[in-house]
């Protein structure tokens, strides 16, 4: 991929809201055809049947996106990682958008979205033998496996962590937004460029999920957006020295809820790969929030919080890296308490909800 002029960029940006705002309407028809309904029940936050798959809209719109910028990117390695990125999106939005019809065993996905990390990363396993040496092979392998169980874990936690009124499209577009400056100033124009795209693109689905949803994203939007964000987030990491840290106080909102409730659940002794609605999100939602409510409590975290404490490390580049990690153990150790009392206020409201009224 290659740099586009900056008027050009900025009116790529505006056709992919319009168009991604376009796709999300007829997905929407095409649901109600389909009978693609997200039902009521025990296990679901909403109260009327709604639509799914609206995040159709995202994936074409960033798969469009992504062939322009490759398209006048350069031959050889760079295209090769281009078509291995779009190739393993398509994967990852196929499996999605089959499951959003009839459905696919647990099973299935986990094999399929490693299928995809494997795309991804194959155009740098070609170049691993004229990098590394024969010693550090174990640590390499070791690394990969690691990088790659971040990001099917990465796609399966925005799945996870879709489940109410504009929560996954707002945090996405405020990733996207943050990952995307950091790379500009890390003087990453390409990838800035492209991440400013993935949220362009999640903006025009927003406005149909939030305040009021009417129709979700579904599995071919959520781990689409999962994988576009363990993307985003390794452009990050190439570009500045602290980008894990960064990349990880960035998305620390999904990440201690999704977690921590994984957790919770296997210590508890419960199936943790079974479909619950535990996170701390459903809770404020069962304790009487509204969505919207608990979406700006997630937005305010980040806006608040997060946003202060980036500006805090940029401000100091020298000392970045302690900073960041400084940065990284207060952030999480912050969230992993308030997800804590979150969680035991919700509970002791619940139970004085069900407690029987006395006569």
């Amino acid at each position: 991929m290659t740099s586009l002029p900056f008027p050009i960029w900025i009116a790529l940006i505006l056709a992919s809201v319009v168009a991604s705002a376009l796709v999300t309407r007829g997905s929407i028809s095409y649901a109600h055809r389909r009978q693609m309904l997200d039902l009521p029940g025990q296990r679901r936050s909403h109260q009327w049947p709604t639509p799914r798959g609206g995040g159709i809209g995202i994936v074409l719109v960033v798969l469009a996106c992504l062939s322009i910028l490759s398209a006048m990117g350069e031959s050889g390695s760079s295209s090769a990682a281009s078509m291995a990125l779009v190739a393993s999106i398509t994967l990852v939005a196929l499996v999605g958008w089959i499951d959003d019809h009839r459905g696919l065993s647990a099973g299935i996905r986990i094999v399929a979205h490693g299928f995809a990390v494997t795309l991804l990363a194959w155009p740098v396993l070609g170049l691993l033998p004229d990098l590394v040496g024969t010693s550090a092979w174990p640590w390499v392998v070791a690394g990969l496996l690691v990088a790659a169980g971040a990001v099917i874990w990465s796609i399966n936690l925005h799945n996870f962590m879709d489940g109410i009124d504009g929560l996954l499209a707002s945090q996405a577009v405020f990733v996207f937004a943050a990952l995307a400056l950091l790379c500009l100033v890390a003087g990453r124009i390409v990838e800035a460029q492209a991440i400013g795209l993935f949220a362009a693109a999640t903006l025009g689905f927003l406005p149909f999920n939030f305040p009021q949803a009417r129709v979700f994203m579904g599995d071919v939007g959520s781990g689409v957006l999962g994988l576009l964000v363990a993307i985003a987030t390794g452009w990050l990491i190439g570009a500045l020295p602290a980008g894990l840290e960064y990349g990880l106080i960035v998305s620390s909102a999904f990440v201690v809820d999704s977690t921590a409730t994984l957790v919770s659940r296997m210590f508890s002794g419960r199936r943790w790969y079974s479909a619950h609605r535990e996170h701390l999100y459903q809770w404020l939602v069962r304790s009487g929030f509204s969505h919207v409510r608990v979406t700006l409590l997630y937005s305010g975290w980040n806006l608040l919080v997060l946003t202060p404490v980036l500006l805090w490390l940029n401000a100091s580049p020298d000392q970045r890296v302690a900073n960041a990690r400084l940065a990284l153990i207060a952030v999480y150790a912050s969230a992993v308490v308030i997800w804590v009392v979150g969680k035991r206020y919700c509970l002791n409201k619940n139970r004085k909800l069900l407690r029987p009224e006395k006569t």
